[in-house]
């Protein structure tokens, strides 16, 4: 009785030992398993998103880190040191510029105390190595840094007056292509459309952006408005206010548009020839300092040496 007491007794723990430590461990196994089945089948994906990631990831990091925080320092230091009316000037002049490379107001700040902060460190660097006496360099620290915070404001002005020229050149142009698309039946709209389509440049950029505002719903006048605004271009302006007066009063677009093409035709026929006289007179001082001293030297110079060689004895022997 004792000895069937006693292997039921083993036979029960040997059965509650299993269950609390065989069949576990054996579905753990199964589920280990199982998840190694589903990373194997998804692992070249984790490892593409994560081989694409990881630089993009370190990339962000250090920008945020690094090179957002220090241009924000840079750029409140320049909006400290710059008068507040000066800051709506560069608004207006990135616009006239048409923000290069997505550049605003802070970001040029921070590139303007960058430009001096590096005319600086060099100063510094000269002082070290003791390469210039430090009297002339604090007057070169004088002229330097000034000319440095300044520099990035002649880029901006350059790339203003150039993108300005090529809308006063490429206007002509433009409208007669829009007064062919309208006589041929396009609307106001759609002869805009063919003209983006057909045409590159700065022009081509505004009259998207022109009638993308009308597509949200901004009126055509409204949209014209802001067109005149964010180009400082007398042509286009006068363009602009034909086309205004035109919409108020009813006036037919393809006469508008006829006459404003031959007007820009003439403005730009005008100019040239503007440019053609001033012609001369800016190559008087080339051919004065450069070209005449030279062709002066190959006439003169063979007679004056012979003039010389010939007197030099006779004076000598007297």
């Amino acid at each position: 009785m004792v000895l069937i007491i006693s292997v039921i007794f083993g036979f029960l723990s040997v059965f509650i030992l299993g269950l609390l430590f065989i069949v576990p461990a054996v579905e753990k196994r199964q589920v280990s398993k199982s998840l190694e089945q589903i990373e194997a089948v998804h692992q070249p994906a984790a490892q593409q998103m994560q081989s694409s990631s990881k630089p993009e990831i370190a990339m962000n990091s250090f920008a945020e880190r690094v090179t957002q925080p220090g241009l924000t320092w840079l750029s409140h230091i320049a909006r400290k040191v710059t008068p507040f009316g000066m800051i709506d000037h560069y608004k207006q002049q990135l616009i006239y510029a048409g923000t290069p490379r997505d550049l605003n107001v802070d970001k040029f700040l921070a590139f303007k105390a960058l430009c001096s902060l590096a005319i600086l460190g060099i100063l510094v660097l000269l002082v070290i190595k003791s390469m210039v006496p430090k009297s002339r360099l604090v007057v070169a620290a004088m002229i330097l840094l000034p000319a440095a915070f300044f520099l990035p404001d002649l880029w901006l002005n350059r790339r203003i007056k150039k993108r300005q020229g090529l809308i006063s050149r490429a206007l002509p142009d433009t409208l007669d292509l829009l007064t062919i698309s309208v006589e041929a039946g396009l609307g106001f709209d759609g002869a805009l459309t063919k003209v983006i389509k057909n045409s590159q440049g700065p022009l081509a950029e505004e009259f998207s952006k022109m009638l993308s505002e009308c597509q949200v719903g901004i009126s055509r006048k409204e949209a014209l408005k802001n067109l005149a605004e964010r180009n400082d271009v007398p042509e286009l302006r006068s363009f602009v206010a034909a086309m205004v007066q035109a919409d108020v009063l009813g006036i037919s677009i393809s006469k508008v548009l006829h006459t404003q093409a031959h007007e820009m035709r003439l403005k730009r026929r005008q100019k040239a020839e503007e440019i053609a006289m001033k012609t001369p007179v800016k190559m008087v001082f080339p051919v004065v300092l450069c070209i005449l001293p030279a062709t002066l030297i190959v006439i003169v110079g063979p007679g004056a040496i012979r003039i010389f060689a010939t007197l030099l004895p006779a004076l000598s022997g007297s």
